[in-house]
């Protein structure tokens, strides 16, 4: 197929090469993630956890259509992050850093691989701490776990962007959190991790996006963020910023050669995806980056704060929407939750978790829904149905 004929026709899940594809980039994603959650422990150096996940991530697509004659890129599209109590997101330290873990902490972990352009991303979030997770970590925790499994049934061929807008907030007020504000849920097609159809987190007067339905054969990167405090997190520090995405659509002659230095390695290098600055030559880096931000040549994912004391919680999946129904290849499961709060008495959300994710195949001899042993192929960890692991009270 030539170049002109691809463009074309744009590769999407109706090809099985491509589902291929991102169920092989979700499958080491998730192993990737259980690496990096085993090894999150009181005194783990943080930078330490986030270069473990990016080479295993390496390592593990690396070795994956190895011996094609067209050169297939593969690897990390989202670095490593790690974001700890109140911090909201983008924390993937350089080198240099010393930040630990502590016990009891609420970790949130944030990451993405991908294989020929197609990504899966996922974010979790831990408590260091044994036993169920009890009071407002547990509220938090449950409000995004539960928001997401509302989302996964949401996003499906004819519902709207703002009907998922909508029910997560309300399920983030029945656990007494909040949304958090500036959260995008994005459209992912190859080598694009950030597309033009996009969920808003929290609809506000200040953010509005285009009223859009889901359509057969997309792909969607759900993030949901919730936070005990009031969800309007602050860049507190620019000098904690340490990923970009090179801003493919601009271009600016620059007038420093550090900074000329660090965009020719970053084009090299990272053309496309998301990258850190611990993959550059640090001194260097620290001066060119500035003057390339500044132009717009990159755009950077800045490290968001909210007070000291909120809690804040990260679920984020990758959901293909097949024609038998929603497919979430990406996730881990949560740890035992005691939330002092309840869906009990919220009818709406219990009416959005008994949606089915997968649709009823037509003609017969196939198995009834709920019979032991039907399980669609999909991703190495299943979503949970419903409000998983919380304890009853």
């Amino acid at each position: 197929m030539s170049d002109e004929d691809r463009e074309e026709k744009e590769l999407d899940l109706t090809s099985p090469e491509v589902v291929t594809k991102y169920k092989s980039a979700a499958e080491i994603l998730n192993k990737a993630l259980q690496l990096v959650v085993s090894e999150c422990k009181p005194k783990a150096k943080i930078v330490d956890l986030c270069e473990k996940g990016d080479a295993f991530m390496k390592e593990q697509t690396g070795k994956m259509y190895k011996n094609v004659k067209k050169k297939i890129e593969r690897g990390v599209a989202f670095p490593t992050c790690i974001s700890v109590n109140n911090t909201v997101c983008h924390f993937s330290p350089l080198s240099s850093d010393e930040t630990v873990l502590e016990e009891n902490d609420m970790v949130k972990i944030d990451m993405g691989c991908h294989i020929d352009g197609f990504i899966a991303v996922v974010a979790h979030t831990h408590v260091l701490q044994g036993g169920p997770v009890i009071g407002r970590a547990a509220d938090v925790l449950a409000a995004a776990n539960t928001a997401a499994e509302v989302a996964l049934r949401l996003v499906r061929p004819g519902k709207k962007n703002s009907d998922v807008t909508e029910a997560i907030q309300k399920v983030a007020a029945a656990y007494d959190c909040k949304i958090v504000e500036g959260v995008l849920s994005h459209q992912m097609k190859q080598f694009v991790i950030d597309g033009n159809k996009v969920v808003l987190s929290l609809s506000n007067p200040d953010t509005r996006v285009d009223d859009t339905e889901f359509e057969e054969n997309e792909v969607y990167s759900i993030d949901i963020v919730t936070s005990t405090g009031e969800g309007k997190p602050k860049l507190l520090d620019e000098k904690q910023t340490t990923i970009y995405k090179r801003a493919v659509d601009k271009s600016y002659n620059l007038k420093m050669k550090a900074s000329r230095f660090i965009f020719s390695e970053i084009s090299q290098k990272f053309p496309i995806m998301p990258f850190t600055a611990r993959e550059l030559e640090e001194k260097r880096a620290r001066l060119g980056l500035v003057e390339c931000v500044n132009h717009d040549l990159l755009q950077p994912y800045p490290v968001l704060h909210e007070k000291h004391g909120d809690l804040i919680a990260h679920i984020k999946f990758t959901v293909l929407l097949m024609p038998n129904g929603s497919d979430r290849i990406t996730s881990h499961a949560i740890q035992e939750l005691t939330p002092a709060k309840t869906i009990e008495n919220e009818p709406e959300i219990k009416t959005w978790l008994a949606f089915p994710i997968k649709t009823k195949k037509k003609g017969g001899g196939k198995k009834k829904k709920g019979k032991k042993g039907e399980k669609e192929e999909s991703s190495q960890a299943e979503p949970m149905e419903g409000e998983p692991n919380v304890a009853e009270s």
